[in-house]
């Protein structure tokens, strides 16, 4: 299922999310309606699939603060769309839910809230048939075949991976509070996600002056990753690393807020070479995504960083790095980029996990 980015309202005037369907449609109804949620540290989205080949609708945020764990949270979402839905109610019976957190075995503890649960407690909870648990990256990735030409800003027109097209190898690179690297290809049982933890690569220097730069991060970290630099967490430590190497080092850190604002406004050189760096060394990164998985379908950069200044991206140094690898030039320059402008790409990737699991039955 694919989806857009709507404004959240409560469930008594829901919205319904375009979508088209990303499976072969051939699910039996009886296994609808279904639940996906996309959870995070701080907020749980919740949305509503009703009927097979239909949309991911009624998307509400949910703060994970104020509930004791998914389970509740789940329930509060439910218990609201039951009433607003009345009559035509009816429970689901399968749910995928992605999380910003490792995902092996029954046990599920978030790092960055106090969620700490049990799956199959909450599919109990939940009176569920099915409940999936993916990482958030590993939906994310499940979400590339789904997006369509509204969910994805391309520089030159090109699409990674278009509807009808031969199946490939898809890649997506995620700088947000880290930096996430995930993939899927296409085989016989369908759509298979490929999760890794390509963020902690460690970050290579493509000139002098970003040598310079890791060498400066260096001296405070042993192992440079990509992540170090290219993430939320990364890029206040970029700023003041290239400061250094500059003679303008801040007398404190900058916040990534901080630094992208002043950037776009004009207002700071050390700012403004920032945010060229980081396009710079997230081109290359990309790159070496591509050339390592093989991606010629395409490589998406997702994330909620970078569609802040989507147009700065684009005017770049990015695709230039991307496809900077010498013998290989002409191998990385057939491969599209994308850049996902959904913020709730990852509750279609949910969708499709169910739609798949389902079919094997």
């Amino acid at each position: 299922m694919a989806l857009t980015t709507t404004t959240e309202t409560s469930p008594a005037h829901p919205p319904a999310v375009a979508a088209t369907s990303c499976g072969d449609g051939r699910a039996a109804s009886a296994s609808h309606p279904r639940l996906v949620a996309d959870i995070g540290g701080t907020n749980a989205r919740f949305g509503w699939i009703a009927s097979p080949g239909a949309p991911v609708s009624d998307v509400r945020t949910l703060p994970v603060p104020a509930h004791a764990g998914p389970a509740e949270a789940a329930q509060q979402y439910l218990a609201d769309l039951a009433a607003a839905q009345g009559a035509a109610w009816r429970a689901p019976r399968h749910a995928a839910f992605a999380v910003a957190t490792a995902v092996a075995g029954d046990r599920v503890a978030f790092t960055n809230s106090h969620w700490d649960f049990s799956r199959e407690a909450v599919r109990r909870a939940l009176g569920l048939e099915q409940l999936l648990m993916l990482n958030d990256f590993e939906a994310l990735a499940l979400s590339l075949p789904c997006l369509g030409a509204d969910q994805l800003r391309c520089p030159d027109g090109r699409l990674p991976h278009a509807a009808g097209a031969a199946p490939g190898l898809l890649a997506v690179v995620g700088p947000g509070t880290g930096l996430g690297v995930g993939a899927v290809v296409h085989t016989r049982q369908g759509w298979v996600a490929l999760p890794g933890e390509g963020g902690h690569a460690t970050l290579a220097a493509g000139d002098d002056l970003e040598a310079a730069v890791i060498a400066a991060v260096r001296r405070r970290y042993p192992h440079v990753s990509a992540e170090r630099l290219l993430s939320g967490i990364g890029l206040p430590l970029l700023h003041q690393a290239l400061g250094e190497v500059r003679g303008q080092a801040p007398a404190t850190p900058w916040t990534a807020e901080a630094i992208v604002n002043a950037a776009l406004g004009g207002q700071d050189a050390l700012a403004d070479g920032t945010l060229d760096l980081f396009c710079a060394l997230l081109g290359s990164f990309a790159g070496n995504v591509a050339l390592t998985l093989g991606a010629r379908g395409g490589v998406y950069i997702g994330g909620g960083i970078v569609p802040r200044f989507a147009d700065r991206f684009f005017a770049s140094a990015f695709r230039p790095r991307f496809e900077a690898k010498g013998r290989f030039q002409g191998y990385l320059a057939g491969i599209p980029t994308a850049l996902i402008t959904d913020t709730l790409a990852a509750l279609s990737g949910g969708a499709l996990a169910i739609e798949q699991q389902v079919a094997l039955g």
